[in-house]
C-alpha cells in the first residue's frame, strides 16, 4: 500500500529568513495524524536566506541527518566540529547525552536549501558523535546508494537505529528498484523533480509511506533526486 503525503499538505513555518516545510509534526506545527513513520520522526525542508541561520541550540537522544540540496551550510557544534556542507554532502550527528550546534547559510549572496531529518535512536544516552561524507552525483545516478545506515554499510554514515537511508538521482525514464525484507517498511521522499512510485506519481516535496509491499519501484518522470528510508 502507498499512502501519499502531499507537499502542499505539509506544515509550514515562515520567518522571513527561513522557509521551512514540515512533513511531520514539528515545533509549532502539530498534526496527530502525522507524528512520524516508524523510527523516522522529522523531515524538514528548509530554505535559509543568505547570511542567516539557526543560532546555537541543544539536542538530546536523536540521530540528526542533514542533506544539502543547494548552496552551502555552515555547521559548528560543542564537540569541536566545524564544516561547510555543499550538495552531495551528508552529515550525521548523534545527540545522545547532549550536544549543542549552530547552522548558518555560509553564503552572503545565495540561499541554502537542505533537508533536516531526525531518526529516533534505538537506545538513549549514547556518547554524542558526528560524521560527514560526500556522495557524488555519478555514484547516485540511476541507482539507490546507502548514505546512512545502522550498520554503516558500503561507506554509509552510521546511526544508532536499524534503518538505511538511500539516495538516488533518476533521469527521465530511469528506473531504480529496492526490495523490502518481510516486516520492513519504507518512506520515499522526493527532494527534486518528479517520479513514479509503484506507478503513483510524486513530485518535489511529496512523500509516501510504503507498507505491505515487497518491492519499491522508482521511475524518473523528469530529472529527480529521491530519498528512500528502509525502516524496521
Amino acid at each position: 500500500m502507498i499512502t501519499l503525503r502531499a507537499s502542499e499538505k505539509r506544515g509550514r513555518a515562515e520567518h522571513g529568513w527561513l522557509d521551512s516545510r514540515h512533513t511531520f509534526s514539528f515545533a509549532d506545527y502539530y498534526d496527530p495524524q502525522h507524528m512520524g513513520f516508524r523510527s523516522l520522526r522529522v523531515i524538514n525542508e528548509d530554505r535559509v536566506a543568505p547570511g542567516q541561520g539557526f543560532g546555537t541550540h541543544s539536542h538530546r537522544d536523536m540521530e540528526i541527518i542533514t542533506y544539502v540540496l543547494e548552496g552551502a551550510l555552515e555547521h559548528k557544534d560543542s564537540l569541536g566540529n566545524g564544516s561547510v556542507m555543499r550538495p552531495g554532502d551528508v552529515q550525521r550527528m548523534s545527540a545522545g547525552t547532549g550536544v549543542a550546534h549552530s547552522e548558518f547559510n555560509h553564503s552572503k549572496g545565495e540561499p541554502v536549501h537542505f533537508l533536516q531529518i531526525w531518526i529516533l535512536p534505538s537506545e538513549r544516552g549514547v556518547i554524542p558523535g558526528y560524521e560527514q561524507s560526500h556522495f557524488d552525483a555519478a555514484s547516485k545516478q540511476g541507482r539507490l546508494v546507502p548514505v546512512v545506515a545502522g550498520d554503516g554499510r558500503e561507506g554509509a554514515l552510521a546511526v544508532h537505529q536499524d534503518m538505511v537511508l538511500y539516495a538516488g538521482l533518476l533521469g527521465a525514464g530511469e528506473r531504480a528498484e529496492h526490495t523490502l525484507a518481510p516486516g520492513r517498511q519504507a518512506w520515499v521522499q522526493v527532494a527534486r523533480g518528479a517520479i513514479t512510485l509503484n506507478g503513483k506519481t510524486l513530485t518535489a516535496g511529496d512523500g509516501a509511506a510504503v507498507t505491505d509491499e515487497s518491492l519499491v519501484e522508482l521511475v524518473g518522470v523528469e530529472p529527480s533526486e529521491v530519498l528512500l528510508f528502509d525502516l524496521a
